[in-house]
């Protein structure tokens, strides 16, 4: 059956003064650019393509619920976690393994789990909304997905402000071809705590959202400064702060032996909280960042935003008790634990290894491994990524806008994309993309890390670039819980040409379309 007629008047008239330009230049070959479904096919075929025959499958059990935890001195607070304890159990795989969790949720509240850092199929990434639905209290939600890539990595929730709570545990991914120059390995784990010790995470955000708390001292100018970050340190004044669990009065204890090399996996799991991190008496070679490996450097302290890992190794100086320092950048306190390679006295928790004053480990001495280099190449696409906010009402930006007012940024599979963050507020932001990991650009330099957190300091532009090889909706936000509840987060989402519909077709630009076809036919 003919389509409806349309003349040169008609057509005249839907194009309208000024517009008849834009009207032809959305007609293309009858197709509209539409979102990548979390679900859809190009997710199920970039999954199958990660999957290997006769991968491992890890069967995990995940329960969230409330519990009672003990963080040392006899101090025991409600909270919630992962199990029986907090951090929640480690889960250890290899990289190719698939990963099967049934998550079960015993909270009162919905909650979703988040594999932070995972190149993972995109329905299986926890955004409530966005690639998945929130999991009910009583109810259970199968996660199942490949883990591409060795490194150190975490999951925690991506609701509200569930993460500052001990909602959070590790996840390695070893590598069955790695040498392993290191005699033995821990994972470290900080966070700032606040939960069941006076104020909830709810009651900070309402002293936020009202202008109270040191988030109103630095907008005025005044309140705690880092030199190195320069802004404070966060929004948040905290009771303690931890390393595995433990307050710095009674520190977790790792055993070595003088000569021995120690590789340390360092996550910081705090909402809030920067760490600048040393161990008395010796120096640490950053081997991996984020996961991926980079060209060792050794410096004698670290700084770790919230959300980032950084993997270290340390050869044992000598038979002792030294102090493993976290540091809460420009707070008022520390999270603390010992190495220990022979007899002596823990330290006082107010100690402060002279090596948190010497060389700080710099974004620009940071090279990525040359196994794990983008290709050399020009961006296929760039965008501004402005950070924004923070004023009236505790409101953050990315571009202008809250999240779900502000505009997706689009993508096609196979292009390479270019970030350019741009700062203008007074505070660092730890931003995250999800399901990707972007090289950093180092202008003048060889590749930067790969990373998939990156702080992005006040009046400091700070470049990415990634492959979009990973099809779906995604997240990328700042990883300070506080401004990510705020609004600062952003929707990256790939985009597919598909078939205009026959409601598509009859619509005033549809026809505006049918007739140009014609007419140049």
């Amino acid at each position: 059956m003919p389509g409806p007629s349309l003349s040169r008047r008609r057509f005249l008239a839907l194009a309208g003064a000024g517009s008849a330009a834009v009207a032809l230049a959305g007609c293309g070959s009858a197709k509209k650019a539409s979102p990548v479904p979390a679900s859809g096919p190009e997710v199920q075929a970039a999954e199958e393509a990660r999957r290997r025959s006769g991968a491992a499958v890890r069967d995990v059990a995940i329960t969230a619920a409330a519990l009672t935890a003990d963080l040392g001195d006899g101090l025991q607070v409600p909270t919630w976690g992962y199990g029986a304890t907090v951090p929640g159990s480690e889960i250890r795989i290899k990289a190719g393994d698939v990963v099967r969790a049934r998550f079960t949720n015993r909270l009162p509240e919905a909650t979703t789990i988040h594999w932070h850092g995972i190149s993972l199929r995109n329905d299986m990434d926890g955004v409530p909304g966005m690639t998945q639905p929130v999991v009910d209290p009583g109810a259970s939600f199968d996660y199942e997905f490949t883990a591409p890539d060795p490194g150190t990595y975490w999951f925690h929730p991506h609701v509200g402000l569930h993460l500052d709570r001990g909602l959070y545990s590790p996840l390695i991914i070893e590598d069955p071809a790695e040498p392993g120059a290191y005699d033995r390995e821990y994972v470290v784990v900080l966070d700032d705590w606040t939960d069941g010790l006076g104020q909830s995470p709810e009651m900070h955000m309402e002293d936020l959202r009202a202008g109270r708390g040191p988030h109103a001292a630095h907008q005025a100018g005044g309140g705690p400064h880092s030199e190195f970050l320069n802004s404070g340190g966060g929004d948040v004044n905290y009771a303690l702060y931890l390393l595995n669990g433990r307050r710095s009065e009674t520190p977790v204890e790792f055993v070595a032996r003088r000569g021995e090399r120690i590789r340390f996996r360092i996550i910081n799991a705090g909402a809030d909280t920067p760490f600048r991190v040393a161990l008395g008496g010796h120096q640490l070679t950053v081997t991996h960042t984020d996961g991926f490996p980079v060209e060792p450097v050794t410096v004698d302290t670290l700084m770790i935003a919230m959300a980032e890992r950084y993997d270290v190794t340390v050869t044992v100086a000598g038979d002792g008790v030294f102090p493993l320092v976290a540091v809460a950048e420009a707070k008022a306190d520390e999270a603390m634990a010992v190495v220990r390679s022979g007899a002596g006295d823990v330290p006082p928790s107010s100690v402060r290894p002279r090596e948190l004053d010497g060389r700080i480990l710099r974004r620009s001495d940071l090279v990525a491994a040359e196994s794990v280099r983008l290709p050399a190449g020009r961006p296929d696409r760039t965008y501004k990524v402005s950070l924004g906010g923070g004023d009236a009402g505790y409101v953050w930006t990315l571009n202008g806008k809250p999240h779900g007012k502000n505009k997706p940024l689009e993508v096609r599979q196979g292009e390479r994309v270019r970030l350019d963050f741009e700062n203008t507020t007074t505070m660092f932001h730890p931003m995250h993309l999800h399901g990707h990991t972007f090289q950093v650009v180092n202008p003048g330099k060889p590749a930067g890390a790969r990373k998939d957190t990156a702080i992005v300091r006040p009046d400091e532009p700070l470049s990415v670039e990634f492959i979009a090889d990973n099809p779906g909706q995604w997240m990328i936000h700042c990883h300070n819980n506080y401004h990510q509840e705020g609004g600062m987060m952003l929707t990256l989402s790939y985009v597919t040409d598909r078939a205009l519909t026959s409601q598509e077709r009859a619509s005033p630009l549809g026809l505006v379309c049918d007739w140009v076809a014609r007419s140049v036919g």
